[in-house]
């Protein structure tokens, strides 16, 4: 659905972006990750047709982003950061402005301005002016006005910024229905929105693409050690000592506020059932076993810390060698 072929955008000698390559599939959804000034909204406004690249080729929906710009627009539900609003219109009137410019027919202009008022909860504010409206309210008429001609693509560039908890559930769980029948690429820097919602993630750092993968496979090549908390109700001095003799033990960090020792094993072993025997065994009241996960912050973080990574096998678990990156 849509396709991203070694696309490069200069501005005079600054590269935004170089040799970005990456597709998206029918009906999934992508989130695109990377700092501030990695090249996340470039590649947006790429894919888009708000400028053209300096090289490279960008399709959606097979139409030419360069060549085709009208045929792209049309497929296309596009949120910018800032949302594109007239304060001085009320929702309502905006909307329709909006499906006019859209080509919409008075029926289908009519039915899909019903549809997102629905299903994004604008009813009792429809006939106010958008001026008037709470940062989180403006964010959704600007979400609205994507979704209105009800397109196959939907490109999303941090659509849940100013909202509060309540709503950035509710826009989560609408980006998550909205799979399967739309193909989504949401740009965030909010991590835990890209776990919660994304089936894949493709992160971007200075301009180049260092990963794409799901996010739990990210994790499984990055990961360096398995990790366990254990947290013992009388644990006896020197307990982190004892800890590191058990087989298996790499390093041992002693409790904090949490009263939680973490240890950190050796990859691919699960010490769980002898670190278990060993509180008990000993009578020190065992009151919490767990592993814990690497998250995708953590492999945000190591990925844009220009850390070396092993890629795993298959195309979308490729990442660009030192070779390509040069290049």
């Amino acid at each position: 659905m849509i396709e991203v072929q070694n696309v490069t955008k200069r501005y005079g000698d600054l590269t935004a972006i170089e040799r970005v390559t990456f597709s998206v599939n029918k009906g999934e959804v992508l989130a695109f990750l990377g700092p501030n000034g990695a090249g996340k909204t470039t590649t947006m406004r790429i894919l888009t047709c708000f400028m053209p690249a300096t090289e490279g080729v960008a399709r959606v929906a097979g139409f030419d982003c360069f060549e085709q710009p009208l045929e792209v627009k049309r497929r296309i539900g596009y949120l910018p950061e800032t949302p594109p609003l007239y304060h001085e219109l009320t929702v309502r009137e905006y909307l329709t402005f909006v499906g006019r410019l859209k080509g919409l027919s008075a029926e289908n202009l009519r039915s899909g301005l019903d549809r997102v008022v629905e299903r994004l909860s604008l009813g009792e504010v429809r006939h106010r002016l958008i001026g008037n409206l709470s940062r989180g309210f403006q964010q959704r008429v600007g979400l609205a006005q994507a979704l209105l001609h009800n397109p196959p693509v939907l490109i999303l560039d941090e659509p849940t910024v100013g909202l509060d908890p309540k709503q950035i559930i509710e826009i989560r769980e609408l980006i998550k229905s909205l799979a399967g029948s739309h193909t989504v690429i949401l740009s965030t820097h909010i991590l835990p929105e890209a776990t919660a919602v994304c089936q894949r993630v493709v992160i971007i750092n200075a301009g180049r693409i260092v990963a794409m993968d799901r996010p739990d496979r990210l994790s499984a090549r990055l990961r360096r050690s398995e990790k366990i908390s254990v947290t013992v109700k009388a644990p006896p001095a020197g307990l982190a000592e004892r800890f590191r003799a058990l087989p298996g033990v790499q390093s041992v960090f002693e409790p904090t506020d949490t009263g939680a020792f973490l240890l950190e094993c050796e990859l691919g072993r699960d010490l769980r059932d002898e670190i278990a025997r060993f509180v008990v065994g000993n009578g020190w009241g065992l009151l919490e076993l767990k592993t814990i996960p690497m998250t995708l912050e953590d492999v945000f973080l190591r990925l844009t810390q220009h850390e070396d990574i092993t890629a795993g096998e298959g195309e979308e678990a490729r990442t660009p060698s030192k070779e390509q990156a040069r290049a």
